[in-house]
């Protein structure tokens, strides 16, 4: 990576000592967000058995593993606005699939975690996920296979998603 030195910073619009990465980063990267992209459609494919929406799915999973939100969070993680979120959760509320509570010190602010139905379709959809990448990475040689497993632990060293 370089830093932008100030008199091209002007000539091309970006800000002084901005990060510019090498062209082989961005070569990967693009093959990266690429790859990434196709294979979530095919595993994506696996969550119509679940029986809710993609947006109601996401909205669980963050609920499930990180725990209790507000709306206002919740709305904030899924990048979507408030209304939207609140349709979101009341359609999980009316298949039980999440539990809404007051503050008990601003009545106004919800509180909202995945009940136990909620968090065992997640598990379910996640392992219908993980088994149809499983069945995607099968040919894949041993040596292939390692290589890959290390390339992950890469990425979530890279990006602080270390389990």
């Amino acid at each position: 990576m370089t830093k932008v030195k100030p008199e091209k910073a002007k000539s091309e619009n970006i800000n002084p000592g901005t990060i510019v990465p090498r062209p082989e980063t961005i070569a990967a990267a693009d093959r990266l967000h690429s790859t990434a992209i196709h294979l979530l459609r095919r595993v994506r494919q696996q969550d119509v058995a679940s029986g809710i929406g993609p947006a109601q799915l996401s909205a669980l999973s963050v609920l499930v593993f990180a725990g209790a939100k507000t709306l206002k969070a919740l709305a904030a993680t899924e990048q979507v606005k408030p209304p939207t979120m609140s349709r979101i959760v009341a359609g999980l509320k009316r298949r039980r699939l999440v539990e809404i509570t007051r503050d008990p010190h601003d009545t106004r602010r919800m509180h909202i975690r995945a009940t136990a139905k909620g968090t065992r379709l997640l598990q379910q959809a996640r392992l219908r996920r993980i088994e149809s990448l499983a069945r995607l990475l099968s040919p894949l040689t041993p040596g292939d296979l390692a290589k890959l497993n290390q390339s992950v632990g890469i990425l979530q060293a890279a990006f602080g998603t270390l389990p």
